[in-house]
């Protein structure tokens, strides 16, 4: 893990099923600079659920506390929990470990509006997520299905949560955090993103990425980012199917910036095609290389309620 040069607070998170395992890593993790140490519960990708790990923690709530008491007697730093509603429809518990996770001692709870079989499929929960916040004093974050200004400022509202997590959103628009924070505090959406200011920068972390990962991995990983970049753009389709054929880092990075420049030279700002020419497609999935286990970011928390 890199995270020297990093702005602060330093969360990391931390995913798996055996609870001294976790204390140990909780406690490698603070040694290396981590200021809150984030449990994943949340995670509904199938090779985390198999091993146990993630949104399949929620079966055993025995073993959710278990995991939680190791994690904090491990520490001096605040532990957090990540987490969705529960497993599937018919076995929501999200009320209950929130509660036991905050007698545990977690200071805070992110709550995916969803439960593991749900996926991203339909649409999240945003009463268990009121509820949730009605009934526990520590700060919660609502997650799922936030996508622009509007919808961050819906969801404050109606579940009264203390902040909002970005996740799909953020890896196809980074600049939505400005946009929403500029949102909350002025009630004015901002001008949108020119791509002339966003492509020195999506070329720097296309940089960092390959810097990171190395040559194999790097290109090979980063077509996932790029895609969700992509996706939804005029001509994205056709970026995604060149950068599916690149083999080398420097092949790949020419082609988003070739990319960028062609749509910068059309037009100034970044330019999305509609619902409909979206599904269309996406009747050719060979276009988009979708990930099953989407990483979620913190926003920033803006306002936090009294309690």
């Amino acid at each position: 893990m890199r995270i020297d040069n990093e702005d602060g607070p330093i969360a990391i998170q931390l995913a798996g099923a055996d609870p001294a395992m976790l204390a140990d890593a909780a406690r490698y993790s603070v040694d290396l600079g981590a200021q809150i140490i984030d449990i994943n519960m949340g995670c509904p990708a199938k090779k985390v659920c198999n091993a146990a790990c993630g949104s399949a923690l929620l079966r055993d709530e025995d073993l959710v506390v278990r995991i939680i008491e190791a994690v904090i007697n491990a520490v001096t730093v605040p532990v957090t929990l990540k987490l969705r509603t529960g497993w599937a429809p018919e076995c929501r518990n999200a009320l209950r470990v929130c509660a036991l996770a905050e007698a545990a001692g977690v200071q805070m709870l992110t709550l995916h509006g969803r439960t593991r079989a749900c996926g991203f499929r339909g649409n999240a929960e945003y009463d268990t997520i009121a509820e949730v916040t009605a009934r526990v004093r520590i700060p919660v974050v609502a997650n799922g299905d936030i996508d622009s200004p509007e919808k961050a400022r819906m969801v404050l509202n109606y579940t009264g949560a203390d902040a909002i997590m970005i996740g799909r959103a953020a890896q196809a628009r980074p600049w939505i955090f400005r946009e929403i924070n500029h949102f909350l505090i002025n009630g004015t959406k901002m001008a949108p993103a020119s791509i002339a200011e966003m492509r020195p920068l999506l070329l720097r972390y296309m940089d960092e990425h390959y810097t990171h990962y190395g040559e194999l991995i790097g290109v090979r990983s980063a077509r996932k980012r790029i895609h969700f970049l992509a996706r939804g753009l005029r001509n994205g389709t056709q970026l995604c199917e060149r950068v599916n054929q690149t083999e080398n880092c420097a092949e790949q990075r020419r082609a988003l910036d070739e990319f960028l420049l062609e749509a910068a030279a059309h037009y100034p700002f970044f330019e999305y095609i509609d619902a409909r020419e979206l599904a269309s497609t996406e009747a050719h999935p060979h276009a988009y290389l979708h990930d099953s286990a989407l990483s979620e970011r913190q926003s920033n928390p803006l306002q936090l309620r009294p309690h």
